[in-house]
């Protein structure tokens, strides 16, 4: 369902996560379901020609691999955890969300950045870290609200006095961010996010290859404990189950994509490295709702 009102604020209701996908145009990514359930999503998004607000949410867990739009500065409020994260178009990311997930973005585009002379390159060091503020949670309150009342407003404000004050309030929220930076975990997170990104792009360019423990940890350039400290605080479950996860969501999608007559279930199975069919059947359903026989049919 898409609504619209004098400042083309937009409603997204979504089924699925290509869905949810296409509701968020000019990002590079990659969404993956990695809880039991059906999907069910939002998104809100108003343009204001150059600065774009993004409001998301999800009901399951989903894995996102992401990149913000080229050129841009973005500040995502996390709003289970209320951290901010600063994103440029090099802040390549790959987490698990957690389960009723939202997620609340002001975007300023590479126009919006260099006519307001914003020196993106003076935030090196920043850029993923999460940043705690006692405003993040008032921001992402009135921001939300700002979406709810310009949907019904005959009388929005001038696109110019809102873009004004997005710039204003989210830079003055990062500047009382960063005065409570912990620098010891931010240069971990940095080191895990550069573990995350190493993973993120091996499964971006190989995503019908399997890989176990040892060999995962070679790809990363680390040890097994490291990586195991990375996917804990990334996606928060073990390399093993996130691996056992994103087989489970390649099978789905090439049942999804087959007919009953050109396949069978156990060729897909093995296909995904799942050699015992009633212990693939079971964690299949228990993720999807439904058998892999039924998706097939469906």
């Amino acid at each position: 369902m898409t609504t619209f009102n004098p400042l083309q604020v937009q409603a997204f209701d979504t089924a699925d996560v290509a869905e949810q996908i296409r509701a968020t145009p000019g990002w590079v990514q990659h969404y993956q379901q990695m809880s039991p359930g059906h999907f069910a999503g939002r998104v809100r998004y108003l343009d204001l020609q150059g600065v774009e607000i993004y409001e998301e949410q999800m009901n399951t867990r989903v894995e996102q691999n992401f990149s913000a739009p080229e050129g841009s500065l973005a500040f995502c409020f996390d709003r289970s955890d209320n951290a901010l994260y600063v994103l440029n178009e090099e802040s390549r990311n790959i987490w698990i969300t957690p389960e009723n997930y939202q997620e609340i973005a002001v975007v300023f585009g590479p126009d919006f950045v260099q006519r307001h002379g914003l020196n993106v390159a003076r935030l090196e060091g920043l850029f993923m870290a999460p940043l705690n503020s006692g405003q993040n949670a008032l921001f992402c309150r009135w921001l939300s609200g700002t979406l709810t009342r310009l949907a019904q407003t005959l009388d929005p404000p001038s696109k110019e006095a809102l873009t004004q004050q997005l710039l204003e309030d989210c830079l003055y929220i990062l500047d009382n961010a960063c005065v409570c930076l912990d620098r010891g975990g931010l240069q971990r997170r940095t080191e895990e996010r550069a573990v995350m990104k190493r993973i993120g792009e091996w499964a971006a360019d190989s995503p019908e290859e399997t890989l176990n423990l040892m060999e995962l940890s070679q790809i990363a350039g680390v040890s097994l404990r490291q990586l195991q400290h990375a996917f804990k605080a990334y996606t928060g479950m073990t390399p093993t189950h996130w691996l056992r996860l994103r087989r489970l969501n390649s099978a789905h999608r090439e049942l999804l994509s087959r007919s009953p007559l050109d396949t069978t279930v156990a060729e897909v199975a093995m296909q995904w490295s799942f050699w015992h069919l009633g212990r693939f059947s079971s964690s299949y359903r228990a993720l999807f709702k439904e058998l892999p026989s039924e998706t097939l049919r469906r």
